[in-house]
């Protein structure tokens, strides 16, 4: 569809400008309702807040591994 072919046209009877601008409203959120919103990604566990929380670390045998874990 080019830009200079009409979205619709009235074959029969002669609607007013307010008629037809009411159907203008009804066709547009029509169109609106059937586009679906864009879905977010899904949230990675990487920048989850809760990562940055940790126990804090008690000095002992094998302390040091548990370090790196959270």
């Amino acid at each position: 569809m080019s830009e200079d072919e009409p979205l619709f046209r009235v074959v029969n009877g002669r609607p007013t400008d307010e008629e037809l601008a009411a159907l203008v409203v009804v066709l547009s959120s029509l169109r609106r309702a059937s586009v679906a919103p864009p879905t977010p990604p899904p949230s990675s566990g990487w920048s989850a807040p809760w990562r940055s929380v940790r126990q804090p670390l008690h000095p002992g045998d094998g302390a040091w591994r548990m370090s790196g874990r959270g």
